[in-house]
C-alpha cells in the first residue's frame, strides 16, 4: 500500500477541485496512482474534468517564429518569473526562434543542436544562463509548415504565457488569428471528433459509464441499466467529446455560432493547431502541503 502524502492530496486536489477527504479516499483506492485517483472522482461524480493549471510548475514564455510557409513553435523555460519579463530573456527568445525556423531542426533535440556562429543553440542558451542568472532551458520545439493556399493565424497571449499557431486553408489572416485566438482562450484538443484516438473515446465513454451508473445507483427511482447504455451515456460522451474539439465549440467571438460555422462563412476550413501554454507537464516543486495548512490555521485563530 502505497504511503498517501498531504502534497499527493494537494496534487489532486487542484488538479480535479475535489475535497481533500474526497481526494485522500482516491489515493488510497487507486494504493498512490495519481491518474487513476482522477479517473475514480470522476467515475463518482466528484470531478468532472482535470484542471490542467494544477500541472504547471516551470516559469518562461513560449513564442513562434515564422518564414515563409514554415513555423516554429517552441517554450523557453526560466526558473522565475521575473527573469520572463527581462529584457535580455526576451531578446534570447526572440533569437532562438530566428534561429531554429532558419535551420532544418524538426524537434527540440536538433534544434539544441543547430550550429550559430561556431557553437550549438545549447551552448548558446547556457553562456544566456550565465548571463541572466537563471538557468534557462528549450523545450516543446514544433515545427509547422503549409501550402502557399493555406495561411497562417498566430496569437500569444500575456506576451506568450500561451501561444498558438493555426493554419487554416484559404488566405485570410484576420480569419486564421481569430481561430488561433479561440484556441488560446478555450483549449480544445483536437480539430474535429475524427481526429480523436478511438482508444481515448472508449476509456472516456468507460467513464462516463460509471459516473452514470452510480448516479442511478443512488436515484429515488434507478432506471435500468441498458437505459443507462444505450440512452443516457451516448449524449453525455457526444457533449464531452464536443467540448475538446475546436470545430465544434462555441466560437468565442461569437458564441451562438461554431468555430466550423465560423470559418465556413468565410470561406475556410481549419487544416491544424499548435497550442503551448508555459510549464504544461512539468511537476510542481514538492511543498509541505500540512505545513501550510498548520501555518495558516495559527494565523487565523490569533
Amino acid at each position: 500500500m502505497a504511503n498517501i502524502t498531504a502534497s499527493m492530496v494537494k496534487e489532486l486536489r487542484e488538479k480535479t477541485s475535489a475535497g481533500m477527504l474526497d481526494c485522500k479516499k482516491a489515493l488510497t483506492a487507486t494504493d498512490g496512482d495519481m491518474e487513476a485517483a482522477v479517473t475514480w472522482l470522476r467515475e463518482r461524480g466528484i470531478a468532472k474534468a482535470v484542471k490542467k493549471e494544477g500541472a504547471v510548475a516551470a516559469e518562461g514564455l513560449c513564442s513562434y517564429a515564422i518564414n515563409g510557409n514554415k513555423a516554429v513553435v517552441f517554450e523557453l523555460n526560466s526558473q522565475t518569473d521575473f527573469v520572463a519579463q527581462n529584457a535580455k530573456f526576451i531578446d534570447l527568445l526572440t533569437k532562438v526562434g530566428e534561429i531554429i525556423v532558419n535551420s532544418d531542426a524538426q524537434d527540440t533535440e536538433a534544434a539544441l543542436n543547430v550550429a550559430v556562429d561556431g557553437k550549438d543553440l545549447k551552448t548558446v542558451i547556457l553562456e544566456a544562463s550565465g548571463v541572466i542568472g537563471e538557468k534557462i532551458s528549450l523545450r516543446r520545439v514544433t515545427v509547422i509548415n503549409k501550402n502557399d493556399d493555406q495561411v497562417f493565424g498566430a496569437y500569444k497571449h500575456a506576451g506568450g504565457r500561451i501561444v498558438v499557431v493555426a493554419v487554416l486553408n484559404g488566405n485570410d489572416e484576420s480569419v486564421a488569428k481569430d481561430v488561433a485566438m479561440h484556441v488560446a482562450a478555450l483549449a480544445p484538443k483536437y480539430v474535429s471528433k475524427n481526429d480523436i484516438p478511438a482508444d481515448e473515446v472508449a476509456k472516456e465513454r468507460e467513464v462516463i459509464l460509471a459516473a452514470a451508473l452510480n448516479e442511478n445507483a443512488n436515484a429515488a427511482k434507478p432506471k435500468p441499466e441498458q437505459i443507462i447504455a444505450d440512452k443516457i451515456v451516448p449524449g453525455r460522451l457526444e457533449k464531452s467529446l464536443k467540448e475538446i474539439c475546436l470545430l465544434s465549440q462555441a466560437f468565442v467571438k461569437n458564441p451562438d455560432q461554431t468555430v466550423e460555422a465560423f470559418v465556413a462563412g468565410a470561406k475556410s476550413s481549419v487544416s491544424t493547431f499548435i497550442r503551448l501554454a508555459v510549464g504544461e507537464g512539468i511537476e510542481k516543486q514538492e511543498t509541505d502541503f500540512a505545513a501550510e495548512v498548520a501555518a495558516q490555521t495559527a494565523a487565523f485563530n490569533k
